[in-house]
Formats: C-alpha cells, structure tokens, sequence
C-alpha cells in the first residue's frame, strides 16, 4: 500500500508495542497490497479487544491509546516514581516528545490510510457491552493524541499524569498479584470482595491491621504483622480485606507461597523500581522441622544486608504461635547437639521477627451465636432465633467446632435448602 516504512517504527521509547499482534497486521496493512479480507481480520481482532478492554468510539486510535497507557518503558517508568515530574531539558523528556509526535502523526494522518479502503462505521463508533472505569482513565489521553492542535508538550505531562495516577504495565491493571521464581508477578483477576466490615467479632484485631496500613501507606513508620490464631477465624480474610477499605489508596497485595521464599529478594528487587506500596500476603504459614526456608525469610524481615524497600511490609498468617515446629528433643536436648538452647532459639525467633502480633482465638459460644445471627440477617434467614441458634450449635458440634468459618458454613446449608 506504502513504499514507506511502518510509522510506528520510528518509536524510541514504546518500541515493545510493535509487538502487538494488532499493531502487527496494522503494519502488514501498510507495507503490503494486501486482499480485503486482511482488513476484516484486523477489525476482528480489534472488536474482540474492545468487548475484552471495554473501548468505546474509534477503536483503532483507542486501542493505540490503550497501550501507550499501559506500557511499561524507561518513560512511564521514571514518570510514576517521579510522580510526574520530569526535568523538561532530560533525555528521556525529549524522547518522550519524539514518540508523543510519532503517535500524533500516525492516529491523525496515517491511521485513516490504513483503514480507508474497507472501513466499516461500528469500528469507527463501537459501543461496549460493558462499562469499565479502568478503561475510561484513557478519555483525556484520546483528547491529546486525537487533536491536532494539541501541543506536544502537553501531551507528555498529561502522560507523565496518567503513569503518576495510574502506573503501568501489571501494576496499572491488577492490586492482588502473585509470585512465581519462574513466570513473576501473575495478576489475580477475580480477587476476593470481602471488607473488614464482614468479619463479625475480632475489632481490636482488625483496628490494628487498618491503622498500621495507614500508617504505612501515609509514609508513616509501620510495622510486620503476624496473624496467628485457630483456623476460620478470620485472619486471611482479615489480610484480603485491605484492599476493599474505601481508605486503602495505592496498595498492592502479592500472595507469596513458603516454596517462593527462597527467591524473596528477587522479588523484593522489582518492587523496589515502583512507587506504590505492597504488602506481601504469607498465608497459612508454617514450617515443619527439616524446612530451612524460615531462614530466607529471618534474614529479610530482619538481619539481611540488603535493606527490605520502604515500599514493603509484610504480613503472615499461621495457625501456629511458633512458625517452625519445635520437637521434644529440642527441649530436652540432643548429645549431638551441644548448644540445644540456641537450636531452640532459632527456631523460636522468626515469631519475634514482627513488629505486631495478632491473636485470633476461637469464639465461644455466644461470639459464635452471634456471628451466626449477625450471617443469617445479611443473607435474610428469618429463622425464630431459638430455632437458629439450636441448628447452629448442631452444626458446630457435627462438623468443624465453633468459628466464623463453620457459621458460613451453617448458613451455606441454610441457603441451599430454600
């Protein structure tokens, strides 16, 4: 169609984009007299991207958009952390001014030369079937990108905005992430709803959990917090519910399992390059007494040579007071072990490594009636109380003992039998 090159692939900054198998047949379009059907494949692809991402209007110069919005460059990088304030005269500015340039000339003036010939009107005014707020973060950057006559400085800062506000690359999509040595961060697409309001019982608990995220998040000093107590109480759900709490602003929640400890600093050495916050989630945390992976995570709570990021904390949650099993030989000691004082202690002290403990003790049986009650009038049971708390104690007593948990449980039966 054009014996010039791919406008595109003047980009210095956002080259990773070309890799975008749109962008790709986009590029095809151009370079190549490709048949008609060419056409109808790309506007395909595009329409199933925007049911995915929920664009709305001119597809193509919004999908273009929708990926500069999300790249993860040197850019986008720097401007986040800089929290959008770059030095005007840099480098990295003036090429962030080639590419903003590149973008403009390519939406406004070469786009349409690749769409014109088999243009169809829905690929020009497509309405989603859905409505993402994500998605609707990119409407001031369409304004820039799709005037003419707005300036290209004003473009980068509105740019420079967008990465400060919203970050990019996975940061920019997901707030519950996890960790994997061998893939890195995976987003949580459908991550838990639950608030701090939906755990009956366990205020003080969950006080100390909000007010030492604030802190943290407020750049106040924070502390390490261990969750411990009987199972179905409450402490995962505790940990989850953070980022459901209309307070909790920029925060990011990465699951991180006991297998995944020994490439903690990994880890630690990519969240150190962004700007938000994270609390790093060790669920169900325990050790049995041949797993040494208790020492990877001693050194880095506290001790290591290299300093845990400002920009983390982390919080675990155990059924267990001591995280490493401690046997009866430790205690009384081994002839082979001359200093079974500092073995014991060794094992002991991973506890002591965080700043916060807290305790989630089984309810008794009125917290537990309660809590029972408090489910049945959020899921609307308008079982006589005597009658409910009867089945319930029948339930606790046949199935897992008395917990937030079994009262769910009672009330999934419940609900099941309507």
């Amino acid at each position: 169609m054009n014996n010039k090159h791919f406008p595109l692939q003047n980009l210095l900054l956002y080259r990773s984009i070309l890799s975008d198998s749109i962008v790709k047949k986009m590029q095809i379009l151009w370079e190549r007299n490709c048949p008609h059907y060419i056409y109808y494949e790309l506007y395909s692809e595009v329409l199933i991207k925007a049911e995915q991402l929920h664009l709305e209007g001119d597809l193509l110069k919004n999908y273009i958009i929708y990926l500069v919005s999300k790249d993860e460059n040197l850019f986008s990088k720097t401007a986040e952390k800089s929290n959008g304030m770059l030095d005007t005269n840099s480098s990295l500015y003036q090429a962030a001014l080639h590419d903003c340039k590149v973008f403009k000339n390519f939406l406004i003036r070469d786009l349409p030369t690749i769409t014109g010939k088999d243009s169809i009107d829905l690929i020009h005014n497509f309405v989603p079937t859905a409505y993402s707020k994500a998605t609707s973060n990119i409407s001031t950057l369409y304004n820039h990108f799709a005037t003419e006559s707005s300036p290209l400085d004003a473009l980068v800062q509105e740019l420079m905005n967008h990465y400060s506000s919203y970050s990019c690359g996975i940061m920019s999509d997901y707030t519950a992430l996890r960790w994997s040595s061998s893939t890195g961060l995976i987003g949580i697409k459908n991550y838990d709803t639950i608030q701090l309001q939906d755990i009956t019982g366990y205020e003080h608990q969950k006080e100390t959990l909000l007010q030492n995220t604030l802190a943290f998040l407020n750049g106040k000093p924070a502390n390490n917090i261990l969750l411990i107590g009987s199972p179905g109480t409450g402490k995962s759900s505790s940990v989850k519910a953070l980022l459901n709490e209309p307070m909790i602003k920029n925060l990011r929640l990465i699951e991180v399992s006991k297998l995944e400890l020994k490439s903690f600093n990994q880890l630690l050495g990519i969240l150190r390059e962004y700007s938000q916050k994270f609390i790093i989630f060790l669920d169900d945390l325990s050790f049995e007494e041949f797993e040494i992976e208790y020492k990877y995570l001693k050194s880095i709570i506290d001790g290591g040579v290299e300093r845990t990021p400002s920009n983390v904390l982390i919080y675990a949650t155990s059924n267990r007071m001591h995280l490493i099993k401690e046997t009866w030989d430790d205690r009384k000691g081994d002839s082979d072990d001359v200093h079974r004082f500092d073995t014991v202690n060794e094992k002991l002290s991973l506890s002591d490594r965080f700043g916060i403990t807290l305790t989630y003790l089984s309810p008794n049986q009125v917290e537990y009636l309660i809590i029972v009650e408090q489910l049945a009038i959020k899921n609307k049971i308008s079982l006589p109380l005597e009658q409910l708390q009867a089945a319930a104690l029948r339930w606790e007593r046949q199935h897992n003992g008395r917990s937030g948990r079994t009262g769910q449980q009672f009330i999934n039966h419940l609900l099941s039998q309507r």
